[in-house]
């Protein structure tokens, strides 16, 4: 992990607490990398210092930030980066694109916990990068991590229900642990759910996914004492936490084998990209992932021209011809 500002002394402690809870969201719900985690943290730190600095126009709170104040740290961090290396020619794409990644990403999560009324980020716009595909699983690679779970005992029979439930439907992890048994219809073999900002989706699910789920709720839940209304319990009868989610995965990858950066959001990728790869259209996948925009699932469009590619060269009459 890169230095910490020297200035991170005169943060708030609110400010801290809040960015500890955004970088444990990064890793519980969008499952990014360690050192992505480290490089957002050494930047986030170095953007709350800059307002807490001993200049007075600059020591700000965060409900006090404006589209202004991000403009003057931009300019910062720009003259800093020229400052430590002129021949440089400053700060590089790429370094600044993550950058306003982390500062949009960040001020997102404060509006969602109520701490903002307003984005100051809204109008930023990141340089222009080729945007790579988050690691997925293979077919065989996601079989024999759905495999894993000892089915002897209720706790194998919970995750391996989970592990289903996940790969078959996309959903966030969150909202798998806000899961309750009146959003699983068994005889329309749909599930119901609540994504962001409270928005409802009606996800089918197939009937291998079902039966687990049936079974589940049915003989192995109860066993579990339920203390409170959600599906997938812990042994005090709770509600899975979604640290505890992110663990199992991460245990059950290693038993398989599988050494990629996985997370529950691996699943959620991994469904969106086998779902392209058999030949559903980005609009139904957009709708099954809940995205707003399709702009959110064109991340995936590679997998349809790869297969579009392989139907050209399969079918078109000129394309099996080469120059002789």
């Amino acid at each position: 992990m890169r230095q910490t500002p020297k200035r991170q002394q005169t943060i708030p402690d609110a400010n801290m607490r809040l960015l500890d809870a955004y970088l444990q969201n990064l890793i519980i719900e969008h499952g990014l990398a360690e050192n992505t985690i480290s490089a957002y943290q050494s930047d986030l730190l170095d953007f709350l210092s800059f307002l807490n600095a001993d200049s007075a126009e600059n020591s700000l709170d965060l409900g006090e930030i404006t589209d202004q104040s991000i403009f003057l740290y931009i300019v910062d961090i720009r003259r800093r980066k020229k400052d430590d290396n002129s021949a440089s020619g400053g700060l590089a794409a790429r370094s600044l694109a993550r950058r306003l990644s982390a500062l949009r990403g960040f001020f997102a999560f404060a509006r969602e916990e109520g701490i903002l009324n307003s984005d100051p980020t809204r109008f930023l716009e990141n340089p222009k990068l080729h945007k790579n595909l988050p690691e997925v699983l293979t077919r065989k690679e996601m079989q024999a991590l759905l495999e894993q779970p000892d089915l002897r005992g209720k706790i194998g029979f919970r995750d391996r229900t989970m592990l289903e439930l996940l790969y078959a439907s996309g959903l966030r992890v969150s909202e798998l642990c806000e899961f309750k048994p009146l959003d699983f219809d068994p005889q329309a073999g749909i599930v119901r759910i609540f994504g962001k900002g409270a928005k409802e989706r009606l996800v089918p699910v197939h009937a291998e996914a079902a039966r687990w789920l049936e079974q589940y709720m049915a003989v192995w839940r109860p066993l579990f004492g339920p203390k409170s209304d959600f599906v997938f319990l812990n042994r005090s009868g709770q509600g899975l936490s979604r640290i505890a989610v992110w663990k199992l995965v991460r245990k059950y990858a290693l038993a398989a084998g599988i050494h990629k950066e996985i997370s529950p959001h691996t699943f959620r990728h991994s469904f969106a990209t086998h779902l392209l790869e058999g030949g559903a259209d980005l609009r139904s996948v957009q709708m099954l992932l809940g995205h707003a925009d399709i702009s959110a699932t064109e991340i995936y469009t590679h997998v349809q021209a790869e297969r579009l590619g392989k139907v050209h060269q399969a079918h078109h009459p000129r394309s099996k011809t080469s120059p002789k």
